[in-house]
């Protein structure tokens, strides 16, 4: 969980701000995400790493995403995080550590929740840089992420500990659906541009023998 604000609720111009409950929300997630991928994407590995635990309602937005995203085939797509094996402030180092050995080069997109303004609870935020988990409680964890993906589930400022605890399920589950669909759609939208991309190589082979 991310308390602090200021690094991405403030920063609209590199952090596109999509309300969790508008029609297209899931369609522009996909289309921000699409923006930010690496190129020779085929060759890196892209990596979703959902932070969080499932002992606080407002921490949870990270592996409920984790869990949606399993139902779901992703491919390309990998994802780390869930309800059932959580990556958290205890975890967080070894995980990554982990996941760096699996994976060659990956491309990694941290996903987090977050406490900002009144008017911001609700948005889903993207944009380049790492999630920095902890911040805002004086925790000294690593930066996860090429990328980030956050969501403001209430408000800071005053009591966040209480204010996680006490912050609607039903908020973060709907939010979490969004992002998940959002993930689900840009990867759908990666595999239809790499089969695209072969069928025009074949082609163009064909052409030339």
């Amino acid at each position: 969980m991310k308390f602090k604000p200021q690094l991405f609720d403030h920063n609209k111009a590199s952090s596109p701000r999509i309300m969790h409950d508008e029609p297209a929300a899931a369609k522009q997630l996909a289309a921000e995400i699409g923006k930010h991928m690496p190129l020779g994407i085929s060759q890196r590995p892209i990596v979703f790493v959902c932070i969080g635990t499932d002992r606080s309602t407002g921490d949870s937005l990270g592996p409920l995403v984790g869990t949606l995203l399993k139902e779901k085939d992703i491919s390309p797509f990998y994802v780390y995080g869930t309800l059932e094996n959580p990556i958290h402030a205890v975890n967080l180092a070894d995980q990554l550590s982990d996941i760096k050995r699996k994976h060659i080069n990956p491309f990694i997109i941290g996903i987090d929740a977050c406490l900002g303004r009144m008017k911001s609870v609700g948005v889903i935020q993207i944009g380049e840089g790492p999630v920095k988990p902890g911040a805002g409680v004086n925790k000294d964890l690593p930066e996860v992420g090429h990328m980030h993906i956050t969501g403001i589930v209430n408000v800071s400022g005053f009591m966040e500990f209480f204010v996680l605890q006490n912050t609607r399920l039903h908020l973060v589950l709907n939010m979490a659906k969004t992002i998940a669909s959002g993930i689900h759609e840009a990867s759908r939208s990666i595999e239809r541009k790499s089969l695209l991309t072969t069928l025009n190589w074949d082609l163009n082979e064909e052409q030339t023998t």
